[in-house]
């Protein structure tokens, strides 16, 4: 594997075409990251904040839903206030304005209307309590004295208006241990004729069918509304999800991270605006705003300072946009793949005639001069540098050629005469060792004749033993002889070189 990995950038730099088509490749590629960071930045941009606008709208709808249940409920309490008022004596009557509210309003889960202890003579406490019961044939409407399992004097819906004098939305439950489900009630305290706070009516509302009203405006399937009031607590959750069954305090705390804690903390501050956390193991985003009632003649300007918000799960967001970019890039992926196979083909087709001219160049340099480079078959190849490249090449090797003919003759008629000088040095080698020998020869002639003379005239001038004259005449004449031998032998040596000068005078022109 290693050696296929070496062997890769040695093909890469060995190949023209392959260099090449990844530098289009990667020129293409950078364009085409940068375009589709762009892109996607600004899809992702767009993606959110239409998910803002549909969280807002959702928002809007359900906050508008819910107030309007409430106002519902503030009216019709309002109304049995006023129809009781004439009536705070009988206390039979306490009952059938309960059923009334509970029956007329499709929302109103119970209603109780309790007076302060000792109100009515011989009567400690007392409290008239109307509410829905589930049974297996349907919910039906119960009556009872009694509201969960401490005195009503001790719970926060009475105790908080007849302390205040103000009428206000409070959770009932507060404080007590029960298993009734959850609510949430509105106290309006009454008043007798003389302006004192006798009682409290409490009307519930149940949140489980809140949560319904609220999950039919989530803006995607599985978004979800929710409700909190100024403490985290939750007071309108989504019945099927197990998220919300304890505070978003305490939720946070435990299971979300950082961004969630500092969402809620957002929220109960009543701050409007969106954050992403992560809870779970998943992305969520949560958008809120305060919730803001409705200002309506006679109603309470109580600040309810509660907070309406909307959790996404990111792949809600961003799902089709993550899908759709997974796919831009596996497209962008293949395309430049594509676009790398058709540059090589094309690249590779188009620089053909050079890797031709590389051959040729090769094949020149082994010696194959006279070989006749083949014409471009391309269309239009005589316009473009590389055809014009291959034919200055095969010009150049024509005159090459050419060049290399003449090279040739010119070498033929030079070895030629070189033969010529070669046998004309061997001759003059020759003719100079036959003239070394004959000079020896000549010379060795003339060593004698010359010995006899010295000899001759040695005797002739030894003045001890002089000859006699018949002696005298007997040397005189040998020395002659000798001399005239020396003379005919140099006379010899001399018209031989005469004769040999004239045969080399007409040679040499």
């Amino acid at each position: 594997m290693k050696n296929n990995m070496l062997r890769l950038p040695k093909f890469i730099n060995k190949t023209l075409s392959v260099r090449l088509s990844l530098i289009v490749v990667f020129s293409m590629a950078i364009l085409l990251m940068t375009s589709m960071t762009v892109m996607l930045y600004f899809s992702r941009k767009a993606v959110k904040e239409e998910a803002l606008q549909k969280a807002s709208q959702a928002l809007e709808s359900a906050v508008q839903r819910i107030d309007n249940i409430l106002l519902s409920v503030e009216q019709a309490t309002g109304n049995i206030y006023f129809n009781m008022f004439p009536n705070l004596n009988r206390s039979d009557l306490m009952y059938t304005y309960c059923r009334e509210l509970v029956e007329a309003n499709p929302y109103v889960t119970g209603c109780a209307i309790a007076f302060k202890p000792g109100y009515y003579p011989g009567r400690d406490l007392f409290m008239a309590y109307v509410h829905l019961q589930a049974t297996a044939a349907g919910d039906s409407i119960v009556q009872s004295e009694t509201f969960g399992n401490i005195p009503y004097t001790e719970q926060v819906w009475y105790t908080r208006p007849m302390e205040s004098k103000s009428a206000g939305w409070v959770n009932p439950l507060l404080g007590m241990d029960t298993d009734i489900d959850p609510l949430i009630t509105f106290s309006l305290p009454f008043f007798d004729a003389n302006g004192q706070t006798v009682g409290v009516i409490g009307v519930d509302v149940s949140l489980s069918l809140l949560s319904v009203v609220v999950d039919e405006a989530k803006p995607s399937q599985n978004s979800y509304c929710m409700l909190l009031d100024g403490d985290g607590s939750f007071i309108v959750r989504p019945d099927s999800s197990d998220i919300f069954l304890q505070s978003a305090v305490t939720l946070t705390n435990n299971d979300g991270d950082d961004a969630a804690r500092k969402a809620v903390q957002a929220m109960t501050s009543g701050e409007t605006g969106y954050s992403s956390f992560r809870m779970y193991g998943e992305d969520f985003y949560v958008f809120y705003k305060p919730y803001q009632r409705n200002a309506v003649a006679a109603r309470t300007a109580e600040k309810l300072r509660w907070s309406a918000g909307i959790i996404f799960p990111e792949d809600d967001i961003f799902g089709d946009y993550n899908s759709l970019s997974y796919y831009v890039i596996a497209i962008a992926l293949a395309g430049l793949l594509l676009l790398f196979l058709l540059s090589r083909t094309i690249i590779h087709h188009q620089l053909r005639p050079l890797l031709t001219l590389t051959e040729w160049a090769q094949r020149i340099a082994q010696g194959n001069y006279r070989d006749t480079l083949p014409a471009d078959s391309r269309p239009g190849s005589h316009q473009d540098e590389i055809g014009r490249l291959q034919d200055n090449f095969r010009q150049m090797q024509q005159t090459l050629s050419a060049n290399i003919g003449e090279l040739e003759k010119l070498k033929a008629t030079l070895s030629e005469r070189g033969e010529d000088l070669r046998d004309a040095y061997n001759h003059a080698q020759q003719a100079e060792r036959m003239k070394v020998a004959f000079l020896h020869n000549m010379t060795n002639q003339m060593i004698a004749p010359a010995d006899v003379i010295e000899e001759d005239v040695n005797r002739l001038c030894d003045t001890g033993n002089r000859p006699s004259r018949e002696e005298t005449s007997r040397l005189a004449a040998d020395i002659q002889q000798q001399g005239n031998t020396i003379a005919d032998l140099l006379s010899s040596l001399i018209n031989m070189s005469d004769e040999q000068m004239r045969k080399e005078v007409p040679h040499d022109e």
